[in-house]
């Protein structure tokens, strides 16, 4: 439900659209090559609103989308656009109502697309959205949806996003490939062939999902038989350096227990964006929860705890 509708409006109170309006070729987003062509770019497509079928919202509600929607500047011919009704800010999460418009002659279902929360000069955060939700788009429509971001979907606070100039947009960059990166010592003392193991473990994982930070041991042992190493490769799943200042560890064995947990001082240790980089981590009996010999490294996870 949109905001207006559950806070008391004045009288003069004017209804309006806050987001902006983002277009793209509907061959550029659908990769398909029956879409006819667009023929005349002077053509103004004008689209009829469209409700999902599982949504039963007041009539007072669909009127206000159909004016807002008869608000709304016509679209070139074969263009899929997104086009920002309101946004709203919680404490966990950024709601984005928006129309998906298609100036298409033809139904099409959209997939798997990522999308990004733009404001002026400024990317906020992007998300890969399933869009097959919205359902079956009928030629030339206008279907109202929302899209939901979360903290870790965005690069900056919640609370600093800006609701006075947003919009959505179709992120149709191609998705960088997710390479190795070595510390300088690393790359100085480890061997070739360690090295090449290391690249084919990256490529063969799954990366983490955009904008996520992922943890993936590689392997464990005991140092002096007291001392626990861990070698993590730590993931960087977004689009900008991050540098960690110091990172909570803590590592479960075979049993799922919690055998060792620790704060480890990184010093900037950056890791750039769309790469993977190993570390060793070492836990002293001090930082061991359970005695050594009864460690079942034959099964084992490292991860950062939720605080």
């Amino acid at each position: 439900m949109l905001s207006f509708f559950k806070r008391k409006k004045n009288a003069d109170e004017e209804i309006k659209s806050t987001g902006s309006e983002n277009a793209v070729s509907a061959k550029d987003l659908l990769n398909m090559e029956d879409i006819g062509e667009a023929g005349d770019d002077a053509k103004e497509v004008y689209t009829e609103l469209s409700i999902h079928p599982d949504w039963s919202i007041p009539q007072e509600q669909e009127n206000v989308f159909r004016f807002l929607n008869n608000e709304l500047s016509p679209l070139k011919p074969n263009e899929i656009s997104l086009s920002g009704i309101e946004i709203v800010n919680n404490n966990e999460e950024v709601v984005c109502t928006a129309f998906v418009r298609s100036s298409l002659n033809q139904t099409i279902e959209l997939g798997t697309t990522m999308l990004l929360l733009v404001g002026e000069n400024e990317v906020y955060g992007r998300k890969q959205f399933n869009l097959a939700e919205i359902g079956h788009l009928p030629p030339q429509c206008s279907r109202p949806f929302q899209f939901v971001f979360e903290q870790k979907d965005l690069y900056k606070p919640i609370a600093d996003i800006e609701t006075e100039v947003w919009g959505l947009a179709f992120d149709l960059r191609e998705q960088e490939e997710h390479t190795l990166d070595l510390a300088e010592s690393w790359e100085k003392t480890l061997a070739d062939e360690d090295k090449e193991k290391l690249r084919s473990m990256v490529e063969s994982i799954t990366p983490p999902k955009p904008g996520e930070i992922q943890f993936v041991g590689i392997q464990s042992k005991f140092i002096d038989g007291e001392k626990l190493q861990v070698s993590i490769l730590i993931q960087n799943g977004t689009e900008q350096n991050i540098k960690l200042q110091q990172l909570p560890l803590v590592v479960e064995d075979a049993s799922g227990e919690i055998v060792a947990g620790g704060g480890f001082m990184m010093d900037d240790f950056e890791i750039k964006a769309n790469t993977s980089k190993p570390w060793n981590f070492v836990f002293p009996p001090s930082l061991l929860t359970k005695d050594p010999s009864k460690i079942d490294l034959s099964k084992w996870r490292a991860y950062p705890p939720q605080q």
